[in-house]
């Protein structure tokens, strides 16, 4: 008789011909795909191919017995879930509770009666059916909700890196000065976690974050006065010392947000970036006049970042230099202004940076990690 390929399929292992003679007869009688096997080793092998819907198990049998077979079953990621009946003819207590220890759904003793077989076949079928169902449902409800998140996320940052590029317009006409920032954080970042002391505390999450805040580096120059920001001549003191607060404005308007979002690693690395970028390694940088890992991470990525760029970029108050001037300069800091694994880094991918023309090009679409 030609089998239903929708019909649920049924595995009976059991190494009385008698035995699985009859239950064949009873299930398929009522519609199953009964596959049978009279070794454990034969069955298994069919199991990991097919997935069966059920499984009937006998206890006693040659060469591999039924809780050996149930034990490779439930190691199988692939069969874990799949219900196991226990079929004996023994009628012991610790043979039972051994059979449930190992994940066994049901146990019915022989000689087998064709109702209490059907009953028992058919409510655990069931109880399966509702499972798959309830699994599909609930993966389907993680879809959905991992696709909303992105979706605010998404949002979110594009926010974000809306209002740093409106800060940004006002001293750097081209906008594209945070696209590079991202990509140059990034890059240093995939490098800097190839080394031995960085691999557990550099992260595809700490990656990603880093490239999605580094723009809020310079949001604090918002609360600067154009008279200094846009000064087409070196500073004073004085305004030095005002233009040294953008660190402070901008940790301090992303503090009033990490209040309200507590633990968003965006807003947190955001922070850190804001206030401590202009740090030194040697501890004389500004606002804090924090020195080595004392300055978080992040901030020190994006400070080599920065300052390369800048000295790369044209601004009002200075022509750009070469790459191999501000290489120059980033290989001088050392160990002084920067951290010197970072400068390392940078070093070991400054020509690669030469190349990519990113100074050249009227438009800089920055990939994302």
């Amino acid at each position: 008789m030609e089998t239903n390929p929708l019909a649920e399929r049924i595995l009976i292992v059991d190494d009385s011909s008698s035995a699985l003679q009859y239950l064949e007869d009873v299930l398929s009688g009522r519609g199953y795909a009964v596959f049978s096997f009279t070794r454990g080793k034969q069955a298994l092998i069919w199991a990991r191919e097919n997935t069966p819907d059920l499984v009937l198990l006998d206890i006693q049998m040659p060469d591999m017995d039924g809780f050996e077979i149930c034990r490779h079953l439930k190691k199988d990621a692939r069969l874990h879930d799949v219900p196991v009946i226990f079929i004996s003819m023994k009628h012991e207590a610790g043979t039972k509770i051994k059979a449930f220890g190992l994940g066994c759904v049901d146990y019915i003793t022989k000689p087998f009666e064709a109702g209490e077989v059907i009953t028992r076949v058919q409510t655990h079928l069931k109880l399966r059916r509702m499972q798959v169902v309830l699994e599909n449902h609930n993966h389907e409800l993680e879809r959905l909700v991992k696709e909303k998140t992105q979706e605010i996320t998404d949002s979110w940052t594009a926010t974000i890196l809306a209002l740093a590029k409106l800060a940004e317009s006002r001293d750097d006409d081209t906008g594209n000065h945070l696209d590079r920032i991202q990509v140059l954080c990034w890059l240093l970042a995939e490098n800097l976690a190839e080394l031995p002391g960085y691999r557990t505390e550099i992260d595809r999450e700490f990656i990603h974050t880093l490239y999605h805040a580094s723009p809020l580096h310079d949001i604090g120059k918002v609360g600067i006065p154009d008279r200094i920001l846009l000064k087409p001549g070196r500073l004073d003191p004085d305004e030095f010392e005002i233009m040294k607060r953008h660190t402070l404005i901008g940790a301090q308007t992303l503090e009033t947000v990490q209040t309200r979002y507590r633990n968003n690693m965006l807003i947190d690395a955001g922070v850190d970036i804001a206030r401590s970028h202009h740090e030194r390694w040697d501890g004389t940088g500004y606002p804090d006049g924090i020195a080595g890992n004392d300055i978080p991470l992040c901030a020190r990525i994006a400070a080599v970042a920065d300052v390369y760029d800048a000295l790369r970029s044209t601004r009002c108050y200075k022509k750009a230099m070469t790459h191999e001037q501000a290489v120059s300069i980033i290989r001088e800091g050392k160990g002084t202004q920067f951290d010197p694994d970072i400068v390392e880094v940078f070093l070991a991918i400054e020509r690669y940076l030469m190349q990519t023309n990113m100074y050249q090009d009227e438009e800089l679409i920055a990939p994302r990690p």
